[in-house]
């Protein structure tokens, strides 16, 4: 089930370079909450990707739904009850606001993800059959 990817490696670590860009640069009212939180729904599943060996649909389900719980978790200010508040980096990762929109954001993506990897099959299979 482990194994090491490099092409879905330095896809994810593409998508690392532009949401530290977007966290640090831009500040505005769609790039950073919205399409911020649909690249990192693509981002999360090309960094399990490139080293869980995994069916590309149930993986992208399974992203997704790790999304939500994070989502539902801010909803319920599950941070600040178990007193993690205070550390930076669970702070980052579990966020602080419940927005209706991030669940739109992260469906966007998890679409985004289905649809390149359906794209992605059709051409290897059409490779294939050559």
């Amino acid at each position: 089930m482990l194994h090491f990817n490099k092409k879905y490696f330095f896809c994810s670590f593409a998508l690392f370079l532009v949401l530290a860009y977007i966290a640090l640069f831009v500040n505005d009212t769609f790039v950073r909450p919205f399409l911020g939180d649909v690249i990192v729904v693509g981002w999360l599943y090309l960094s399990l990707k490139s080293f869980i060996k995994m069916n590309s649909y149930m993986l992208a389900h399974l992203v997704l739904a790790l999304a939500y719980v994070i989502e539902i978790a801010q909803y319920f200010n599950i941070v600040s009850i178990l007193g993690l508040q205070h550390i930076d980096p669970v702070r980052i990762i579990f966020g602080a606001t419940f927005d209706w929109l991030d669940l739109l954001a992260y469906t966007v993506g998890w679409g985004c993800i289905l649809f390149i990897e359906r794209c992605r099959t059709k051409l290897e299979n059409k490779k294939a059959s050559r």
